[in-house]
């Protein structure tokens, strides 16, 4: 799992798309396989009711049976599918996939990985960068990622952002990019709520200020408060035990994904010719404007 990245990247990744999509569905598209499911692995408290985290939280959050299906490739499709069939918004059918997508591919960067290819395949792909600590707690597993190279990582969209991806966060290319790509969203938090364009571009860079705030924050707790052992090395870090659901054999895992890759891109072709090429074809751009209804602040 990914503590910053999946709010960082998302500036870079509408950057280099090279077609309009909107930013709010790519961010919405980023949370998603978490957005129900995260809590749960880690239990929570509503009121007196009180939800204690599966016996096994990695296996619920990224395996089978559990809903490591919403951390599969084949879920942001279906997302996508149903969204572009009953909006006709391409703009925002794309964000949700491309944000999703990128969710699920951070993640396999942890030891637990993800079931990109399900269902055709089950098996979890990993590059086993960082140990997946979810059974230590929210407090442990944030711990264990800032002390190993999933901090690094984070630091990394950070960098990424701040150093190649800046242009995202002026005035004018969210004037002139991300309000057009979806300016009925922009033009009513505009004219319903009265956010000013000022506000408006607050909360578009609102994202970048929450991922690097808990960049600092956990990693401060991590280094200062619990002064957990820093040791960013693969598959670190060393005191914690390693989590896997991967079953059988590198060469059997590697050839489980592989087949599952084929099956899934057969998929991606078939239901394209047999309906979502339609879909497509009878959706919408967001309209070029020269002007999307928002208001500029006041000077």
């Amino acid at each position: 799992m990914s503590w910053a990245a999946h709010e960082l990247e998302n500036y870079f990744i509408v950057k280099h798309t090279k077609t309009r999509v909107s930013f709010l569905a790519v961010a919405l598209g980023a949370f998603a396989p978490d957005l129900i499911t995260k809590g749960f692995v880690y239990g929570f408290s509503v009121g007196p009711l009180k939800i204690a985290p599966p016996d096994n939280p990695v296996q619920f959050h990224r395996g089978w049976p559990g809903v490591g299906f919403t951390h599969s490739l084949m879920f942001g499709v279906v997302v996508a599918i149903l969204v572009l069939a009953i909006t006709r918004n391409r703009s925002w059918a794309l964000g949700l996939l491309i944000g999703h997508a990128a969710h699920v591919l951070t993640d396999i960067n942890d030891t637990a990985g993800t079931m990109l290819f399900f269902p055709f395949s089950l098996e979890n792909v990993t590059t086993n960068m960082w140990k997946h600590a979810a059974y230590a707690g929210r407090y442990g597993d944030a711990a264990a990622y800032y002390g190993s190279l999933g901090g690094v990582w984070d630091a990394f969209w950070l960098v990424m952002v701040v150093g190649f991806a800046r242009n995202t966060l002026k005035r004018d290319y969210f004037r002139n990019v991300i309000v057009p790509a979806d300016p009925k969203v922009w033009s009513w938090l505009n004219r319903r709520l009265g956010i000013t364009e000022r506000g408006l571009l607050a909360l578009y860079r609102g994202l970048l200020f929450y991922g690097a705030c808990r960049i600092v924050s956990w990693s401060l707790y991590t280094h200062l408060v619990v002064k957990a052992d820093w040791d960013p090395v693969w598959a670190g870090p060393g005191y914690i035990k390693q989590v896997s659901l991967a079953d059988g054999s590198l060469a059997e895992q590697l050839a489980q994904a592989a087949l599952g890759a084929v099956a899934f891109a057969v998929f991606l072709l078939l239901v394209w010719k047999l309906f979502v090429r339609r879909l497509w074809d009878r959706g919408y751009d967001p309209p070029v404007l020269e002007h999307a209804g928002v208001e500029a602040a006041p000077a």
